[in-house]
């Protein structure tokens, strides 16, 4: 049983906290055994630590795993994952996230992508990252499941257009009703910042904007939004 926190594995988890550290190693963190098995059945390269002697994987006493745990979760079990390849073709309807930057939202929105055929989701630099511990608990494994791509927007929509994708933004304020609008066969939907919705630059490479139509309030939360949009879609 690993005891110290001195332990050679043990620094390198701790250190698996920060994103810096995380894009140079191409490596994550994820806790409990629902993850776990998602990373497992889409075969990725795993390392499992547990406190729990009945179970496979390196064996650590309970206090490590407290002070390695991010969320305070309780879990008995974690595991070191390599980062899914980059290298897959785009699907046909790809999500957008234009610095969305709440983690639960983002999480929650990988979730609903998945769930609706969006395989493929683009975030901007600004966007939360991928393999925070609160977007991969909120995603409930979804990210193993989807193309996730970090990059340059503005760059990436221009490449998309020549490919001939529909570009779609979320406009709560303008735009057409979600209820009667018709996509493409291959498009891209683009939800904005939580508080400043979609960047100028963005919205001026738009081909379509629309709306979910709402009473007494002026827009929805975007996980939320998200959701219907791609639903609908």
């Amino acid at each position: 049983m690993i005891t110290s926190k001195d332990n050679a594995k043990i620094k390198y988890i701790n250190k698996l906290k920060q994103k810096k550290f995380r894009d140079k190693e191409q490596r994550f963190l994820i806790f409990g055994e629902h993850l776990i098995m998602e990373a497992l059945n889409t075969n990725q390269e795993l390392e499992i630590y547990t406190t729990n002697p009945d179970k496979d994987g390196i064996l650590i006493s309970e206090p490590l795993m407290k002070q390695i745990s991010f969320l305070n979760n309780h879990k008995d079990v974690f595991a070191v994952v390599s980062k899914p390849n980059k290298n897959k073709p785009y699907s046909k309807k790809i999500l957008i996230l234009d610095d969305v930057q709440d983690p639960t939202n983002v999480g929650a929105l990988i979730r609903s992508a998945v769930g609706f055929g969006f395989e493929t989701i683009i975030v901007s630099n600004k966007s939360a990252d991928f393999y925070n511990e609160k977007v991969i608990s909120s995603s409930q494994g979804a990210i193993f499941h989807a193309n996730l791509v970090r990059t340059d927007l503005v760059k990436e929509i221009e490449k998309l257009k020549k490919s001939n994708y529909q570009i779609i933004g979320s406009f709560p304020l303008g735009g057409k009703d979600l209820k009667t609008f018709k996509a493409k066969e291959k498009f891209v939907l683009i939800l904005g910042n939580e508080g400043s919705g979609i960047k100028k630059e963005v919205e001026d490479m738009l081909d379509e904007k629309v709306k979910i139509e709402t009473t007494k309030i002026e827009s929805l939360n975007v996980a939320v939004a998200g959701a219907i949009f791609m639903y609908k879609l």
